[in-house]
């Protein structure tokens, strides 16, 4: 219960601090976890056990060739997605999202927030489990990786970082931009665009929800698998 209500009015302040209100983001500010970040509460200090083998990539990670010819496919239960990754802009953050994914860290969790016109956010651990939905948005790998903020704008399609008010507490909860949100440029980490599957965007961002922006239905993902660019057509 501490933890929900810490999550809450974090939530609260990082809406007001974006600039965020029911016309812009398509939710109500009272109950709204604000940005994107809001779900990302705390996952370091409240979630070292929900994946205990996980530990951040190596400060040397830098890119190369593989990682501008490797894309994301996001299988969701309303079709797939394609990620590019922009390697020139947070290696990093990429990196971090390549092991994850690649370890089945994202398998079985769901798009446990969606706002129409705003964005879908997913990534969270917690939302494996139904029964956890008072959680969903407070899960992690059980560590933190380094902002990595660029030029890239967030417009529809392009994907970033969810993270508390700490610019540098990002693990694994990512969002994808459903509208334009100028006011999130320079304070999250994008790092990738859609190249595949904006239908499949469209179906989860205008799907009904319930409060806290919680689908009805259940958005889930089903696989993240990292593969050679030239084997998406």
């Amino acid at each position: 219960m501490k933890m929900l209500k810490y999550s809450l009015s974090l939530m609260a302040l990082l809406l007001a601090g974006c600039g965020g209100n029911a016309a812009d983001d398509a939710g109500s500010p009272a109950t709204n976890a604000a940005t994107p970040a809001i779900t990302n509460a705390s996952a370091a200090a409240t979630n070292a056990a929900v994946a205990p083998a996980a530990t951040a990539p190596s400060a040397a990670v830098t890119t190369n060739a593989a990682d501008t010819a490797e894309v994301a496919v996001i299988k969701t239960t309303e079709g797939e997605m394609v990620i590019e990754f922009w390697g020139d802009a947070a290696p990093k953050t990429i990196a971090n999202f390549k092991k994850l994914a690649k370890a089945g860290f994202y398998d079985g969790t769901a798009f446990h927030r969606v706002i129409k016109g705003f964005m879908i956010q997913g990534g969270d651990p917690l939302t494996k489990d139904s029964s956890a939905e008072d959680r969903w948005g407070s899960g992690g790998p059980g560590y933190t990786i380094d902002a990595e903020f660029n030029d890239h704008p967030h417009v529809r399609g392009v994907i970033s970082m969810a993270r508390t008010q700490d610019p540098s507490s990002a693990g694994s909860q990512f969002f994808i931009c459903h509208g334009s949100k100028s006011s999130l440029d320079h304070q999250y980490t994008t790092f990738g665009r859609l190249i595949k599957g904006d239908d499949v965007l469209e179906k989860i961002a205008t799907t009904p929800t319930h409060a806290p922006d919680r689908p009805d239905t259940r958005m889930g993902i089903i696989s993240v698998k990292i593969v050679p660019a030239s084997s998406v057509k």
